[in-house]
């Protein structure tokens, strides 16, 4: 295996999609270094999700590769797939099963020895702050738990690279703060992460790379630092990105 993809954990390459005529992803390319907390930020329908879910295996590019520590997601998607732990938009769940359960069933897909199971689950329900609801079927569960026992399935397997698509979306803060901690630790062993998200605040605070997109495009991508280049990140995003609008909105809305 070379040096470059051992320090590489995603590499996208002249990613393409389109649906009918519209272009979701044109020609992309990223690279996320091995170990790092790396941010996806972008306008709504800038293409982080179609670029997510192509990277993992979700959907197919129209062109173009994605790469999993050296892994090609498309040629190699068994091998590819194992290394990877997903929160993705929109993904259902088996929510007819209970939390415990689906956790449960979510290791045994993938392969998990059985003995090292119940552990993990445990633990993992602990760390969401979802024992009290692990007897409960997910379908009742509310948005904010239902988002933490999906990426608790992400977790179960102790995938070398998180992709997690808004995974503190609907959250409270307390199990916000207590996942934040699980992912310094997991990032800090050398795991990776890529998350999309409309948070600057969170993007800065979490994250060490960041990436913006817009109309399919990576527009910059580095250190967030590099990418600030001595701004705040939610003044440069908006710079790269345009469409502030600095008026005071409409006369009919003002109250005086």
């Amino acid at each position: 295996m070379s040096e470059s993809t051992e320090s590489t954990a995603l590499r996208l390459q002249g990613l393409v999609k389109r649906f009918g005529e519209k272009v979701a992803v044109a020609g992309l390319d990223l690279v996320v270094p091995r170990g790092s907390f790396y941010g996806l930020v972008g306008p709504n329908g800038a293409g982080k999700t179609t670029t997510l879910s192509m990277a993992t295996g979700l959907l197919r590019p129209d062109a173009g590769t994605a790469q999993v520590h050296g892994v090609d997601v498309w040629a190699d998607p068994a091998v590819a797939k194992r290394m990877i732990g997903n929160l993705a938009d929109g993904v259902r769940l088996f929510d007819r099963l209970t939390g415990e359960q689906l956790l449960t069933y979510t290791a045994m897909m993938f392969g998990l020895p059985r003995e090292q199971i119940a552990p993990r689950v445990g633990d993992l329900l602990d760390v969401m702050d979802l024992r009290e609801a692990a007897g409960t079927i997910v379908a009742d569960y509310s948005a904010g738990m239902t988002k933490k026992v999906a990426l608790a399935c992400a977790l179960v397997h102790a995938p070398r690279l998180l992709v997690l698509d808004e995974p503190f979306e609907s959250v409270d803060p307390v199990s916000a703060a207590n996942i934040e901690d699980v992912l310094r630790s997991y990032t800090s062993s050398g795991g990776s992460v890529i998350v999309s998200s409309h948070s600057m605040d969170l993007v800065q605070r979490m994250c060490d790379h960041v990436a913006v997109i817009a109309a399919g495009h990576v527009l910059a991508a580095g250190t967030v630092d590099e990418v600030r280049a001595g701004e705040s990140l939610q003044d440069r995003f908006v710079a790269l990105v345009g469409g502030r609008h600095t008026s005071e909105g409409p006369q009919w809305l003002r109250q005086s």
